[in-house]
């Protein structure tokens, strides 16, 4: 790998950012494009260079990142922006990635699910391109401090050559030789995290009408048997204190559990408990919006038993 190459990145969300900050912060040259511009004058402010397109980024960097929110933005951006036939017959595809003059490695750290991976993939390598199934993990917070779990699903040279670039983000694990493998990690474990905090969140609405103090229950479980990150993390930081500021949105906790069960449905795993989970977050996005911070599921539980999940004042008596 070319220490001094240009390397592109696509999407700087709440996690494309901070991932893209640790890019230029390790030294490398960085050519960035976002829809929003604050997000690319933050970004330039740090040194990057901004592009006009995602095309135009992967016609000057062989090794381009997309951190993307949905599996159709990724499609989008990889074949270009119109689909109006049943099939995309490659007249629109200069818009896309597919084609681009310098591109030759697209790792792509979103999240779309195994199907839709596989197939951008068998796309992208026709094309000529190495398509690096990468997903990632650890929240925004990982983001910023570099200690994400990367689930890259690429032949092992490829993941070799993209290791120490890999490490800038965090902690890499090669999952697989497969496209799509990456994502079935990754939706494996959302469907956990997601699982936890719904579960959290009636177990701890529970207590706090039985006249427990939430606070003192997460310490009491963080030590037990029922210990999960969403206790450890979610609670004491963001629910309990009211502030919702997790920096993840339900919608998209809610597509990674859809997209998990979709998976599951197809290979034949059956998933009773993960229907439920499913049903809680799409529950939470029909009535708190897409856009709610997703430990604001913790209102849809609270809601239903008439309790908040605080501290309240005559608590703190002894």
């Amino acid at each position: 790998m070319n220490e001094h190459a240009m390397l592109g990145f696509i999407g700087l969300g709440n996690m494309g950012l901070p991932m893209a900050s640790r890019l230029l912060a390790a030294g490398h040259k960085v050519l960035a494009f976002d829809l929003r511009q604050d997000a690319c004058q933050a970004l330039a402010a740090q040194g990057a260079e901004i592009a006009t397109s995602p095309r135009a980024i992967a016609d000057r960097a062989i090794t381009v990142f997309m951190s993307l929110p949905t599996p159709q933005v990724v499609r989008q951006v990889i074949e270009g922006k119109h689909h109006e036939g049943k099939h995309h017959e490659g007249k629109h595809q200069g818009e896309g990635l597919l084609g681009a003059a310098a591109m030759k490695v697209l790792v792509d750290l979103s999240t779309t699910g195994a199907s839709i991976t596989k197939d951008l993939a068998r796309v992208t390598q026709q094309a000529g391109v190495c398509y690096v199934d990468s997903p990632v993990s650890g929240g925004v917070n990982g983001a910023v401090k570099g200690t994400l779990a990367i689930m890259c699903a690429c032949p092992r040279k490829d993941y070799e050559a993209l290791e120490g670039l890999l490490a800038v983000f965090g902690k890499p694990f090669h999952v697989g030789e497969e496209a799509g493998q990456g994502q079935s990690m990754k939706l494996a474990n959302n469907m956990l995290s997601a699982t936890a905090m719904a579960a959290s969140a009636e177990a701890i609405a529970f207590g706090v009408k039985q006249g427990l103090n939430p606070m003192v229950m997460a310490e009491v479980i963080n030590v037990s048997t029922g210990a999960n990150t969403a206790i450890r993390d979610k609670f004491p930081k963001a629910i309990i204190p009211r502030l919702f500021n997790f920096g993840f949105a339900s919608g998209l906790m809610n597509k990674d559990v859809q997209l998990c069960l979709e998976e599951a449905q197809a290979c034949g795993v059956p998933m009773a408990i993960g229907s439920a989970v499913g049903a809680i977050w799409h529950e939470t996005v029909e009535r708190l919006g897409a856009e709610s911070d997703f430990t604001e599921v913790a209102k849809i539980i609270e809601a239903k038993a008439g309790v908040v999940i605080e501290i309240k004042p005559s608590s703190s008596k002894e």
